[in-house]
Parts: C-alpha cells; structure tokens; sequence
C-alpha cells in the first residue's frame, strides 16, 4: 500500500466512525432511521400489548391442552418478535405478551380467535355452501348455515386441531413456473379424513372451504384424491399472503377455542435507569479494552481499537436493519460480544509478533500473521455459527432472538478483524509507522509443562461438578427444585394493583417492590404498568392465600390502595416444557454438528471429542455454581449458558489449531506432550488476554447493572474463568488422553 494510499484509507476511517456512529445515535432524517432509539425493544424495555385469552365452554380444559395451545400460541408470536411471551394465568387463561407494539386492537385483529378453523365440504368461491340435488324436479341452491348447523349435518369434514403443520412458501407447478404455495401436513387422523373428503371432492367436482374465526378465507380446488396426508394450498400472490393464510390455519389448528377476556397496553418492565447504566457500564468497558489494547499492542491496538469501534456501530445498525428485537439482556449480550470480538485480534497480533521475533520485516509479519491466524479464527467462528444456526432454527422464543443477535456479532466480528483492522494496520504501515517498535516481537516463551498436573485437573474439575450435583439434590430435598427456579421456570403469582396515582417506574421499584421483596421473600419481582391507568402488575413466585392476604394488607396499609382494587392469580412459566426441550434438542445438535466440523476440519475425531467434552464440562461447572450459590435461574440462564458454550469453543478451537500446526512440523525426537505442552504455552496470552477482556466487560455490568442483569452477569464471568481453565488445563490434555490411548505412541509417526 502506498502512502498516499494509506492516509486516504485513515481519512475513510476516521469519516466512517463519525459517519456511521452520527447515524447510529441520531439517525437520518425525521423519522432518526438507523438511531439506536429507533431498535425494536422488548418488553423489559418499551413495552408493548398484553393480552388474555379464555378458554370457550364451560369444562375445564386438561393441562395437557393448555400446554399444547401455549406452545403452539407461543410459535405463532414469534412472528411479532422472538421475545413475546406466552403463559397461563390460573386454569382457563393464556396471556400473550408482545413487545414494541402500542395498538391493541390491531394485533387483536391479525390475530384472530385462536382454535376456530374449519374445513367444510361442498363450497362456493364465495364462501356459501353448495346443495347439489340430482332428483327429478330438483334444483341447485346454495345456502349459508351456522357452525352447529354445518356440524349437525356433517358438513364440516376436519377440524384445525387434525393439522399438524402448516408454512407458506413457493414451488414450481406442473409447467416449471414458480407459484407461491401453503404446505400443509396432516395428524393421522387427518390424513384419513382428508383423504376421504378429496375422494368424494374429487370424484364430484365439489371443493372444501376453509372458514378461520367464523370467516370464510379459501376456498382450494381439489385436484385430486391426497391421501398421504401432504397438500398444497395455491393461488397466492405473494409470499406475504401464503404466509398470512398459513399463520392463520396454524392458530386455528388449536385443540381449544378461546375467546378475549382483557387486552391492554403495557409499559416497559424497567425504567429508563436500568438502560442508562447498562450502556455506562458498556461505555467504560469498551474504554478500558481500548486503552488495554494500545498499551499491549502499541500500534495494532490502535487498529483493533478503531476496528472495534466500526463493530460496535454495525452492530447497532444491522439491529435496526434486520429488525431485531433487543432486551436488556440483548444490551448485556452485546456489550459482552464487544469483548468477544477483540479476541480474533488478540490471535492476529500475537502471531505478527512471532514472526517479528524470527527477525521477519514488519510488512511481511504483518501478512504473514493475518494468514496463520485465518485459519483459528474461521474455524472458531464457524463452530459457534453452526451452533447460532441450530438455535436459531430449532429454538423458541428467547433462545431464538439469542441466537439471531449471536450470528449477527459473530459475522461482524470476522469482518472487522479480518479486513477492517487489516486495512488499518496496512495503513499505519504506510504512513511511515514501519519501526519494530510500534509493534513489539515476542519474546522467547518457557514452555509449562501442562500436562504434568494433568490429574490434578481433571481431579478438581470432577469434583466440582460431583459437588454440584451433590447441591442440586440438598436443594431438591429442601426446596422441591434443584436450582433456584425464578418464576420463568416454574410460574408464580401475578398481583394486579391499582394506586390512587400514577407511579413511575424508578418510584414503584424504588419504594414498592422492596416492600414486597421482604414480605414474599422473593428477590427477583417483576413489574408491568398498565398504559393509561394507575394499574401495576406484580409477578412474583408463587404466593399461598395466606401470603397473598398479608400483601394485600401491606399494600393498604402502606400505600393507601382500595383492597377491592387488588386481585391475584396464579400464572404458568413462561419458558414452556416444550420451550425447555426445544432448547435441549437444539444443543444437542448444535454439539453434534460442531464435534461433525471439528472432526472434519482437523481430520481427528479425538479433537472434535475433546471439544465437545470442554463444552459438556463448562456447562456442568457453571450449573453447579448456580446450584452452591442459589444464583436464581430465570430468563437469561439459557443465554448465560448458550454464550458460555460459544467462547469456550473460541478458545479451544485456537489451542487445537496451534497442536494441527506444530504436529505438521514436529520433529523426530520431540514427544507429543512436549508437543501439546508448546502449543498451550504459545497460545497462553491469547488465552489470558482475550479472558481479561471480555471478563472486564462483564465485570462492568455486574458493577454497574441492575438486578437483572447481575444475575446474568455473574454466572458469565464464572464461565469466562472456567472456558479459560479448560481450554488450557483440560482440552488439551484431554486430547492427549485420547490421542495416546488409542495410538500408543508419543512420537510422531514417519
């Protein structure tokens, strides 16, 4: 790069921040597009529409019904936003909860009446049905009848609970032009009923109508008998329209009728301070990182420093372009994958100063380092990508949006190191900034012998974990669950209070909530306003009738409330059975999918293995500090442990790449575990030096942050601290293990 060249692209730079950064807090234009104000927000922070349901009849549904129309509802929101919640309120009601949204109404009407999707036999393009008489005398009319009427009679030939699944989409038809399509799939009951029905369709030239919350809305042509319990909707004319109508025959398909009890808008959960100290704390951190960097790397921190700050302003950016919807604990997330992103540098910058140190130019160790280091960071990144890409697929809720904001960091974060801090770094070049100085050579390293303590490591690693199970059945025989459950796990009670005036956020959590703190014992009480009114809900773990009288008295007493304005109900969780499984599952896979990548990528199953095993041990190591600290365990655990399980792979990833390196290089009389004991003491100050950073980050949060988010910053930095542990301790001589346990041998063989 010339030097004309070199200050051209720092001007670009430096133009870009201001830019990008004007666009990120301002925004263009009047309505500030691209402002971070403009980012869709969850509920913990702008609010949105509340919703509740009732169950149509006067029998009391199963709890395997509600379960599954909870589950299904919940899958149905998602496309609204990841973060909408649903949960039952007592033992015929389903509230639905959906952020950024202020019109009520409007979602009422998109939404429709869940469970009222019929499929009736013999209908008109227009929605009546057709009466066919084939009599002497007789004629053809058609005639509009009620439900009852229509089931009277046997019109009606499924029901919305007989389909199983339903997505819009497109497909080629016969003459290979692409048309959009519903999919639908059938239970087996009713691919049986189906089957009949298009038979008889068929063979008579009838159709079957499809009528959602007492509306008709298509009316398919029959084309043939399907019997295999696969049909296409068609006739669409945009993907937007198939999807629409596939939303609609899903929320029909539930096994309950409901019925609209209350909808309300409600307002942010925490106040305007909660957010303010989270992006102080971010602030500070991303400070701390950037004066961290220059003093170690002296000129690439400068670079890093620079790059990270075009990262933190993409990241802003692509939130409001891809219309994300972020949380408080998406802002912890965030802040956190700034500290994340400083790690592909740490391991750039640390392979330049190798080859400086074996008396390489500047210019050629700096191409040289990019190039060694490429191959660390892709496979790092990608093995967390695989696991984003999982989650986001096969997850529900909250472990979606987590794995949408993960992709996105991860993205970015490859982008900025591998060609924004080049073509800086390239620029500092040269301007003149050539001197070995401004980049520092590594010094000669000793090697630690790692592996010597080997058992000690894994010792003390079995024994936490043996420790925390022990934990977890102490606590289940004195408290019923073996963490401590926060009411998104396991439910609790929801307390509707009405005050003689209309309290502020920072007030009620000021004066209010630590009243009821003390009185339920409960630390971790969540609070909604109700818009336009002096109405606040109050969720905490589940009270007993003696306990919700005594808060009731307290609320009188204390704050002057009409007791006749105070009425409680007990409310499911709001992370669902299934919700939980989903999450399971799609760990499961993204584990195997990753050990799959890792085997093929290194050509050694023994390193994917030893891989997932660090992951395996990472998540039991935390969970048993959850279990020994009574840490509560609510919303952000799974993101706390999904996150945990994405920097660990980073780091072990970087110290099995350095073993694929010197294993290709190694020499007759080296033995494999002075091998692996190289490795790790080469990659040690990545190691330590990616850890710092992203510990101070964290650390920040927890200083700084609310209640909510300590709780998710304080098992994280637990996990920082053990993924260091592991990668360096554990992985590497567990590989080892592996390694000469099936080969026998510690020499390389020729």
């Amino acid at each position: 790069m010339k030097k004309s060249k070199g200050i051209i692209t720092l001007v670009c730079t430096l133009l870009a921040i201001i830019g990008l950064g004007y666009v990120a807090i301002w925004g263009i234009g009047t309505e500030k597009a691209g402002a971070a104000s403009q980012i869709k927000q969850g509920l913990d922070l702008a609010g949105g529409v509340s919703i509740t349901y009732q169950v149509v009849g006067d029998e009391k549904p199963s709890e395997e019904d509600m379960s599954d129309t909870v589950y299904k509802l919940q899958k149905r929101v998602e496309s609204y936003s990841t973060e909408a919640l649903v949960y039952q309120e007592g033992s015929d009601r389903i509230n639905i909860e959906i952020p950024g949204v202020s019109d009520a109404n409007e979602i009422l009407n998109d939404l429709g009446k869940p469970g009222a999707l019929y499929f009736v036999a013999q209908t008109g393009s227009d929605g009546t049905q057709n009466y066919s008489y084939t009599g002497e005398g007789q004629c053809g009319y058609s005639l509009n009848k009620t439900i009852e009427e229509l089931q009277a009679d046997g019109s009606i030939v499924l029901t919305g609970t007989d389909v199983a699944a339903a997505q819009g989409g497109s497909a080629q038809d016969s003459m290979g032009n692409s048309q959009f399509v519903v999919s639908l799939t059938f239970t087996s009951e009713g691919t049986d009923a189906f089957a009949t029905a298009t038979a008889k369709a068929y063979a008579s030239g009838e159709t079957i109508g499809i009528y959602y919350d007492g509306d008709f809305i298509s009316v398919p042509r029959v084309q043939a008998a399907i019997s295999d319990g696969q049909a296409q909707i068609t006739g669409m004319d945009s993907y937007e329209e198939a999807e629409r109508l596939a939303s609609q025959i899903r929320i029909g398909g539930l096994k309950l009728e409901l019925e609209e009890l209350r909808s309300n808008v409600v307002g942010a959960q925490l106040g305007s301070e909660a957010v303010t100290k989270s992006l102080y704390a971010g602030a500070i951190g991303l400070a701390l990182i950037i004066i961290f960097m220059i003093a170690v790397y002296f000129i690439p921190g400068i670079a890093a420093s620079l790059a990270l700050l075009i990262y933190t302003i993409l990241i802003v950016l692509f939130l409001n372009m891809f219309e994300l919807t972020l949380t408080l604990p998406g802002i912890a997330g965030i802040i956190l994958s700034i500290g994340m992103a400083v790690d592909a540098n740490v391991i750039i910058f640390a392979r330049i100063r190798e080859e400086l140190a074996t008396g390489k130019t500047v210019r050629s160790s700096i191409d040289i380092g990019f190039k060694k280091a490429l191959s660390a960071i892709i496979d790092g990144n990608i093995t967390t990508l695989i696991a984003a890409a999982v989650l986001g697929l096969k997850g529900s809720g909250t472990v979606k949006g987590f794995a949408q904001t993960l992709a996105l960091g991860i993205v970015l974060s490859m982008f900025t190191a591998l060609v924004i801090t080049r073509l800086i770094l390239k620029a500092f070049y040269a301007v003149g900034l050539k001197d070995i100085k401004f980049y520092g050579a590594a010094k000669e390293g000793k090697t630690i012998n790692f592996l010597a303590k080997r058992k000690i490591f894994f010792g003390a690693s079995i024994a936490v974990i043996v420790l925390g199970f022990v934990f977890m059945g102490v606590n289940k025989g004195t408290t019923g669950n073996i963490l401590n459950y926060s009411l998104d796990f396991v439910g609790g009670t929801s307390t509707n209070v009405t005050f003689q005036e209309d309290l502020k956020i920072a007030d009620i959590d000021a004066e209010v909530v630590p009243v009821i703190e003390e009185l339920t014992g409960d630390a971790n009480v969540q609070v909604q306003k109700v818009a336009g009114t002096n109405q606040v809900v109050f969720k905490t773990r589940t009270l007993s009738v003696n306990e919700r009288e005594e808060m009731a008295n307290t609320l009188v007493e204390k704050f002057g409330v009409d007791e006749s304005l105070i009425t409680a109900e007990t409310i499911s969780s709001t992370i669902s059975s299934e919700m939980k499984s989903d999450a399971i599952v799609a760990v499961i896979i993204a584990a195997i999918c990753m050990l799959i990548y890792i085997w093929f990528r290194f050509k050694d199953i023994r390193f994917g293995a030893s891989s997932v095993a660090a992951l395996i041990h990472d998540v039991l190591v935390v969970l048993a500090f959850y279990a020994i600290a009574k840490v509560s365990v609510g919303s952000t655990f799974i993101a706390c442990m999904l996150t945990i399980v994405g920097y660990s792979i980073n780091a072990t990833i970087v110290i099995f790449d350095r073993i694929r390196e010197n294993l290709s290089s190694m020499s007759k009389k080296e033995t494999l575990e002075d091998l692996v004991n190289k490795s790790i003491s080469q990659t040690l100050s990545r190691s330590i030096f990616t850890s710092l950073t992203t510990f101070v980050m964290v650390a920040a949060l927890f200083i700084l942050g609310v209640s909510s988010i300590r709780e998710f910053a304080l098992p994280l930095m637990v996990g920082i601290v053990c993924g260091t542990y592991s990668s360096v301790c554990v992985t590497g001589a567990l590989w080892y293990v592996l390694k000469t346990r099936i080969t026998g041998k510690t020499t390389k063989n020729k």
